[in-house]
């Protein structure tokens, strides 16, 4: 393989394009200090307060490790609060402060800034052929994900039924010495 040839592979490609993406997003959200995933949490909250750890995890497509790594930070900002759920004493719910919907409501402008950006040097039909391309990936490929994405539904598609969710594939993990083996069924 040539060098040309690596840097021509998707995999390399689209982890170039998200260190990009993530510079380009924290340098518009510099003022508000606040990283994409920090962002996405405050908005997943914003849109579903006292959502659980485990859904806000699955809403990001994060790992455990990471919504609690990403919920830390913001706690000790004072940006959210992690209180046991009403609904399982197991469990922890995550609301935004007022402090966090008002950084929330800041960041806006620059995510916008930053997202326009990231797409600046694509005309609108790539931008939507783009967008296309990464679900179709991101759907296609969803069962050897290392975390799970579950997306939340919109408030106005509550009045739509929703489709029954199909039973969870089982899926390939690896082990520490590299081999892969079957995931049990959850």
């Amino acid at each position: 393989m040539t060098l040309k040839d690596l840097y021509q592979r998707p995999g390399f490609l689209l982890r170039r394009t998200h260190q990009i993406s993530a510079a380009v997003f924290e340098n518009a959200c510099a003022s508000v200090g606040l990283t994409p995933a920090q962002y996405g949490v405050l908005t997943v909250l914003a849109n579903e307060p006292g959502l659980d750890q485990t859904r806000l995890a699955r809403a990001l497509a994060f790992d455990k490790v990471t919504v609690m790594r990403v919920c830390k930070g913001l706690e000790e900002r004072g940006l959210i609060e992690r209180r046991v759920s009403e609904h399982s004493r197991r469990q922890m719910a995550v609301v935004l402060t007022p402090d966090g919907q008002k950084l929330l409501q800041q960041a806006r402008g620059p995510a916008e800034q930053a997202y326009q950006r990231l797409l600046s040097p694509l005309s609108l039909t790539q931008r939507q052929q783009l967008i296309e391309i990464l679900e179709a990936l991101t759907q296609g490929l969803a069962d050897d994900a290392r975390a799970p994405f579950v997306p939340l539904l919109p408030a106005d598609a509550a009045d739509t039924p929703a489709k029954p969710a199909a039973a969870p594939k089982a899926r390939a993990t690896r082990t520490n010495t590299g081999r892969t083996k079957a995931a049990p069924r959850r």
